[in-house]
């Protein structure tokens, strides 16, 4: 048996195990394992910080359990976790840290992670600045355009915690180059008292070029443009933005993991600095958890181990995302790019391939919609997926008790129902259950929250990569498609002819209904 340490199977001799755990747990459905275990509820469940999580009703037992926690010895999770936190290359394939944790760090940290600690505290300080030019030019409306991690991050947080009303500006989305997207965002705004702001690090993006080009000509002003980029020369050279306007990105940081950088403006605009401010303390308390608890008691390795189980013993294709709270409508989309992208690889960090299947599907919705849309599958289709329901003890709004006791009750219902099912004699009727889910429980949803929510997930995603062997930071699989749209373009325009023959076909058929 191959070794990491004395007595230490490699991580992939542990993953080829666990399918035996699950033939062996194959006849012990999850009322079961539950059932057979008074302790087992208090046993799985962890705190940390705002955000509490119950893994009690997912399909293993303490032995499985075991080889899962010696899957993460034998990957040194911990050793891994410290390499992100103190800025080693733990992005091999472009070189280069991934250092999103110190846009969020409180304390003073040695080498690369202290730097980029200081320059996040420097673009921070040239934020509060742009919100205070926002306020005194009277701007009422801000729209941001980005698209991928330069949009779904803010626009979760913003849409999830935005108070209207509350005298902030109103900021606004646009990601998609379908042009009707654009003429929708700017539906009802005074350009003149609308500020845009362009997000992209290499301010090469065709989507947001695109978008910007409408927004600056429907401006007719080119002093409420403002930019958020690695390359600042570029959003004067294409837009003519005064340095003053353009905030910084830099290339440790994935765009899917900047919300707590410069990106992260549009949040500080509908919210105010002290709350953005809240929103990275929450994620510093959750950074301070993952990085310091044992793995037993992390919630980040033990929600990593759970998908890789979910993933590799169970051979579950598909994961979703239930939260049943209406602001965080936005959270399946926002994960679905974060864990899909970030773990969307075949091959391992040496080249070779995994080996193993690695992410599955992310999708969902909110609670209690979809339980009168997809849950039917849910509950009785031929396909399990794994899940996480995500909940809201005290939702912040009186006087309407009696709608926040059935939200939790459903979402209290769902995950055991799905978990325990019900025998009927007509099969019509009956439920299989041995759905597996995880609940995570927030207090209360605020800024503080929903930071150490989101840090909670891309640490989990860390640790898959980890635990795959693969780069969970590069993201070559997008490049392609884009390549090929750029070839297209001439060929839609008459001036060329495309290679493929069915692209060649399609292309005829559009001119020809022009």
């Amino acid at each position: 048996m191959a070794a990491t340490g004395e007595g230490t199977p490699e991580p992939s001799t542990l993953l080829d195990s666990l399918p035996a755990h699950a033939a062996r747990l194959s006849r012990m459905p999850i009322r079961r394992l539950v059932g057979d275990d008074p302790a087992r509820a208090g046993d799985f469940a962890l705190r940390a910080g705002p955000v509490c999580a119950s893994f009690a009703r997912q399909r293993y037992d303490a032995q499985a359990l075991d080889d899962l926690f010696r899957l993460a010895s034998s990957a040194d999770l911990p050793g891994r976790l410290r390499a992100l936190f103190e800025g080693e290359t733990v992005n091999p394939t472009e070189g280069r840290p991934a250092l999103h944790t110190a846009l969020r760090a409180r304390d003073a940290a040695p080498g690369l992670a202290g730097e980029a600690m200081a320059l996040a505290h420097q673009a921070r300080a040239r934020m509060g600045g742009v919100l205070r030019d926002i306020e005194a030019a009277g701007i009422t409306d801000v729209v941001s355009v980005g698209i991928g991690g330069s949009d779904l991050g803010p626009r979760l947080v913003v849409d999830a915690l935005a108070r209207h009303g509350d005298g902030r500006p109103r900021v606004h989305f646009l990601s998609n180059v379908d042009p009707a997207a654009a003429m929708a965002v700017t539906a009802g705004l005074d350009p003149s008292r609308t500020a845009v702001l362009l997000v992209s690090k290499s301010f090469g993006t065709q989507e947001t070029l695109l978008n910007g080009r409408i927004l600056r000509d429907w401006l007719g002003d080119d002093s409420r443009l403002y930019a958020v980029t690695a390359t600042g020369a570029r959003a004067r050279e294409a837009f003519a933005i005064d340095p003053s306007r353009v905030l910084p990105m830099w290339d440790w940081v994935g765009g899917r993991y900047s919300m707590w950088s410069a990106v992260g403006l549009p949040i500080a605009i509908a919210l105010g600095m002290e709350r953005f401010e809240a929103l990275l303390a929450g994620a510093a308390e959750m950074d301070g958890h993952v990085l310091s608890a044992p793995p037993r008691d992390n919630l980040a390795v033990w929600h990593a181990l759970t998908a890789v189980w979910n993933r590799n013993a169970l051979g579950l294709h598909t994961h979703a995302v239930l939260p049943y709270a209406e602001r965080l409508r936005l959270l399946p989309a926002y994960l679905q790019q974060l864990v899909m992208e970030s773990l969307g690889k075949s091959v391992r960090l040496d080249g070779r391939p995994v080996g193993a299947d690695t992410v599955p599907v992310w999708w969902g919705g909110t609670g209690t919609d979809v339980q009168h849309s997809f849950f039917q599958a849910l509950h009785q289709g031929t396909g399990i997926a794994s899940m996480d329901f995500i909940g809201v003890v005290d939702d912040g709004i009186d006087g309407h008790e009696d709608n926040a006791r059935a939200l939790l009750a459903n979402l209290l219902a769902q995950s055991e129902a799905l978990a325990n099912g019900q025998a009927s004699d007509d099969p019509h009727r009956a439920y299989a259950g041995n759905r597996p889910g995880t609940v995570l429980l927030l207090h209360r949803l605020d800024a503080r929250s929903l930071g150490a929510l989101v840090a909670l997930y891309e640490h989990s995603v860390y640790l898959q990569g980890v635990l795959w062997g693969i780069n969970p930071f590069d993201q070559f699989g997008v490049e392609l498609g884009k390549q090929v749209a750029n070839r297209l373009l001439p060929a839609l325009a008459g001036d060329a002819t495309a290679d493929d023959p069915v692209t060649r076909d399609l292309i005829a058929r559009i001119r020809r209904a022009q």
